[in-house]
């Protein structure tokens, strides 16, 4: 009898298989069912199966008279009796838990010829008490044992096995260690021996290079570990938190560095680091001698269910041994004692026999004890059955169901762990070989359920934790090993077979699974492929033929789907360059030639989109102070507002308004803009220039513009300044309106204007009410068209006035008092030219008060020509003089027939705001409308204002009927003939001149 005692890694399990092996017959009883498994795997091959027998709780494999039995400790039969027995890791005799069984192996098990104890010297003092005439040897550890310190998870050296307390913490780190290392096994005493070998394979074939695992690994596991990092070093043994030991650590601990090999172990997440004296223990392997052994009573009194806790608790027959406290077994035979489905079965020696095999079915499923004793109550109940055809065995109708209702692989890990638990507990039952009627064939079912679960439980935590793309990537790159590496014909980076990432335009994109993991080594395995089909996709990129290039909304040139290019700052708006969007694969003259070919392609493509604003920037035919409003329309990209270029409009002479015009400028009422930029392709093409110039170089983030065909919208809050210009449209109040419509909207008001005014101020006078004809137009009504009227200058006066006549009756009015006129006067061509005519105002007028109200119908006429034709304004001394904005002739017509109430209607009247008025006498033959100094201003504000008159006005048949109060008043110092502006042919006024001829 004897005791080989020391650390890890010192050879003692396989000197036992070898002494076993030496005698006739042996025995060798092991910790774990999977080490058992091992170990009975390496007999078999030695000794043939024929001659080996595996016993476990779940387990039972036993050929006719074997030779060698290995068995768990708990499973060792009694009552056979062989050569050797050998016991492993016999210092677990002090665990609080097991620690009662190896107590009673180290007491009770003998081989007739040889008995060997293996474990740590620290049980050494126990044994010598327990054991007499027992030697001791001593073998030192194969290699050394340091400490590395702490270490990242992420920075851990290959061949790693990372230990936790609880399967939360090990999927966690599992997890942690795939996205940036490749994957780790999974190692738990939660799973089945076939998932936990499964597991292990993957490991040791190099599959993974980290296992993460409970303490389950300090045990037998034999695998190629060089470090071991602990994540924590506390645990939870079935009653607290606590601890670990040093000897505890150094168990686990000494799993690194196996046969020659020095192992390494340290900390790791969250555990703090070992102290000095902690380290100095475990590398020189110096523990605490363990001071007490578990130890339950096995001489068991099976006369009643009374006698039999009386003989549990019997107290310890030596010193140095303790009475185990309640074990799981202890626990669920006092629950089922207490059951009043038990009490009556419970009676005899054989009943009480039967509970107490019963109780000790392991609670593989980790539940609540109430819980676990209930189901074995159950079990119990069916075993003492004495009537029916099942009597003193489980019904087999009532096993199949508990056993179906596991046997499912689909579901997550932890529901496969759950029902793999289950099935456990079945196994276990169905190796009783008298509790059920057919053993052999319930033997049969429940292991191939449990393989299945085990199986798919095996491949859920490979899917979970396991990139075998990436590590198949590690190994070969560790080997320097040639990698084949191609491109797809849709960009798709493959190596090895495997999908390492996709070329998109000239940019490679690695695949985000392989983020933070060795991207250095995935583009080293398909730099050489990558970088060449960059440069061919580069050289077809630079002979590409224009449509083969788009320009995104965001600034992004696209070509073959993919961004290749964005816009940065050119010289100006309309000149914008181009930069590269690459990696560095592509060298210097590569990238400048494919900038160049973006370039010339992105000043083709504005020219062709802006063509009307390239030619008028570039034209030669316009000079003078056209040239002025063009580069300022050129500038601002195709509009500018009418009252922010005021002086220059009104100095334009009609021939420079022609040269304008053929290029597509419009003058209208509010702005001057040129009516093709408003299409959606060029206004949208304006917004990104705007936002190029806006962006400096940073990332184009656009709001996204009206959708095409809207008129107007509304106004959004926190966009650019430039938005809604460049769009073509004029912000005015709550709603943005496009120019052109906003021009339609002057056109339409135009003569509603003048309706009133020539009605006469019963009438109201000079303005207009809003009605659905204008709504209509900008899209908007209510409080939302009465801010965008105001917004453009207008302002409301509620009034009481005569209705208005229908339509019949006014034109018979008009007819009647101005037939001569309207004959001779240029109505329609005027109208047609009504929204492009600039604001022309008269001498004793402020320029631009009015674009509506003080805009002619046809200003581009000869100076010769009647100042206003389409609106004459209402007269303004009459109009100051009222506060309200009433005239006194508007207040004594209301006054006259406010008896009248089916006569008078009240309405909000729109009239053109207007500004203080300035002295009379300007000198517009020199000062081109500048007006008078201040002082004369005032010495015309202190004059009173005479009556209208027709002073000044051509010849009657060219204006309005004499009958009338129209034009302005004529001064003193009369304006001179402007001689030396010919004639526009193009002015309506010319056309008409010309067709009144023929007539």
């Amino acid at each position: 009898m004897w005791a080989l005692l020391g650390p890890t890694n010192t050879g003692k399990t396989h000197l036992a298989i070898e002494r076993m092996l030496g005698h006739e017959t042996g025995m060798i009883g092991l910790p774990l069912r999977l080490l058992a498994r091992e170990v009975y795997d390496r007999v078999k091959v030695s000794a043939g199966a024929q001659n080996v027998a595996l016993i476990t709780g779940e387990e039972k494999i036993i050929p006719d008279n074997p030779r060698y039995w290995v068995t768990t400790v708990e499973s060792m039969p009694t009552g056979i009796t062989v050569d050797f027995v050998a016991i492993d890791e016999i210092q677990l005799a002090a665990d609080p838990e097991r620690g009662h069984v190896f107590t009673n192996r180290l007491m009770h098990m003998r081989g007739e010829l040889e008995t060997l104890f293996l474990g740590s010297d620290t049980i050494k003092g126990r044994i010598r008490d327990l054991v007499k005439n027992c030697r001791f040897e001593q073998r030192p550890r194969f290699s050394e044992l340091s400490y590395a310190g702490p270490k990242k998870i992420t920075r851990l050296p290959r061949r790693s096995a990372v230990v936790a307390f609880s399967s939360d913490q090990v999927y966690a780190i599992a997890e942690l260690i795939r996205r940036h290392r490749g994957g780790a096994a999974v190692v738990m005493g939660a799973l089945s021996p076939r998932t936990r070998n499964a597991q292990v394979a993957l490991y040791q074939s190099g599959d993974v290079d980290f296992i993460v695992a409970t303490d389950a690994i300090g045990m037998g596991l034999n695998m190629d570990v060089d470090h071991v990092a602990f994540a924590s070093l506390e645990k939870f043994d079935g009653q607290r938190h606590r601890s670990l030991s040093a000897a505890e650590i150094g168990q686990i601990a000494g799993r690194a560095g196996r046969y020659m090999n020095d192992g390494t172990f340290g900390v790791t997440a969250d555990a703090l680091p070992l102290d000095n004296e902690q380290v100095e223990e475990i590398e020189e392997h110096r523990f605490e001698a363990v001071r007490m052994l578990m130890w339950r009573n096995a001489a068991m009194d099976f006369s009643s269910v009374e006698t039999l806790f009386k003989s549990l608790e019997t107290p310890p027959p030596a010193r140095g041994l303790m009475r185990a406290r309640h074990a799981t077994d202890a626990a669920a035979l006092a629950l089922m004692a207490r059951d009043e489905r038990v009490q009556p079965m419970a009676k005899g020696t054989e009943a009480v026999t039967r509970l107490w095999e019963v109780a000790q079915v392991p609670d593989f499923r980790k539940v609540m004890i109430d819980e676990h004793a209930s189901l074995l109550s159950n079990i119990y109940g069916h075993l003492m059955r004495t009537d029916g055809g099942s009597a003193g065995v489980i019904p087999e109708d009532w096993f199949s169901t508990q056993t179906k209702r596991t046997d499912r692989t689909d579901g997550d890990i932890d529901t496969l762990a759950s029902r793999l638990a289950h099935i456990r507990t079945w196994t276990y039952v169905a190796n009783r070989a008298d509790w059920l009627s057919d053993p052999a064939y319930w033997q049969g079912v429940t292991r191939a359920i449990e393989d299945r679960l085990s199986d798919a439980l095996h491949e859920r935590l490979t899917q979970q934790f396991i990139d075998r793309r990436t590590s198949m990537l590690l190994k070969r790159l560790q080997l320097r090993e040639d990698l084949m590496a191609s491109v797809s014909a849709d960009g798709e980076v493959i190596v090895e077979g495997e999908f390492v990432g996709r070329l998109a335009g000239l940019v490679f994109v690695p695949d985000p699974r392989a983020e933070g993991l060795d991207g250095k080594a995935l583009r080293a395995a398909s730099d050489k492929a990558v970088t060449g089909e960059i440069e061919e996709r580069a050289r077809r990129l630079v002979a590409a033929a224009d449509d083969a290039f788009e320009l995104t909304e965001h600034g992004r040139i696209m070509w073959e789907n993919a961004p290749v290019g964005r816009l940065v700052v050119g010289a100006d708006r309309l000149s914008p360059k181009t930069d590269i969007i690459t990696g560095e694969e592509l060298q210097a003259v590569e990238r400048l030639a494919v900038i160049q070919r973006m370039d010339t392609w992105l000043a083709a493509h504005i020219a062709k989109v802006l063509e009307p604003l390239i030619k008028l920037r570039d034209a030669e035919d316009v000079t003078g102070i056209a040239r002025g409003v063009a580069f300022r329309l050129v500038e601002a990209l195709g509009a500018i507002r009418r009252d922010e270029a005021a002086e220059d409009i009104t100095s334009l002479a009609q021939p420079d308004r022609a040269m304008l015009r053929k290029h597509g400028v419009r003058f209208g009422a509010f702005s001057i803009f040129m009516p093709t930029l408003l299409k959606p392709a060029p206004a949208h093409l304006i917004l990104l220039l705007h936002g190029v110039q806006e962006a400096q170089g940073g990332t184009i983030d656009l709001p996204t513009p009206p959708a095409p065909g809207l008129t107007s919208a509304a106004v959004e809050a926190g966009v650019p300044d430039f938005f809604y210009p460049a769009l073509g449209f004029r912000v005015c109040g709550p709603r943005a309106v496009r120019l052109d419509m906003l021009e339609r909207l002057a056109d339409a008001i135009r003569p509603k204007i003048a309706a009133r005014a020539e009605l006469g101020q019963g009438f109201g006078g000079a303005g207009f009410t809003a009605d659905a004809d204008l709504m209509s137009l900008v899209g908007c009504s209510g409080e939302v068209f009465d801010g965008l009227l105001a917004s453009l200058g207008f302002k409301p006066h509620k009034i009481s006035v005569r209705k208005m006549p229908e339509p019949e009756a006014k034109a018979d009015a008009k007819q009647n008092t101005k037939a001569e006129a309207t004959t001779s006067e240029p109505s329609a061509p005027a109208a047609e030219q009504a929204s492009e005519t600039p604001p022309q105002q008269p001498s004793e007028t402020v320029p631009e008060t009015s674009a509506i109200e003080d805009t002619p119908a046809a200003v581009d006429s000869p100076a010769e020509a009647t100042p206003e034709t389409s609106v004459p304004p209402a007269p303004e001394a009459e109009t100051e003089a009222t506060p309200d904005g009433d005239s006194p002739e508007t207040a004594e017509a209301t006054s006259e027939t406010s008896a009248e109430d089916d006569g008078m209607e009240e309405i909000v009247l729109w009239r053109p705001a207007r500004k203080g008025r300035p002295a009379p006498n300007r000198n517009r033959g020199t000062g081109k409308g500048k007006q008078a100094s201040s002082g004369d201003a005032e010495k015309a504000d202190d004059k009173p204002r005479g009556p209208r008159n027709q002073k000044g006005r051509g010849p009657k048949g060219k204006g309005k009927s004499g009958g009338k109060k129209q034009g302005k008043p004529a001064h003193a110092s009369a304006r001179p003939p402007r001689a030396d502006k010919p004639v526009d042919p193009d002015s309506p006024f010319a056309v008409l001149s010309q067709l009144k001829s023929k007539s």
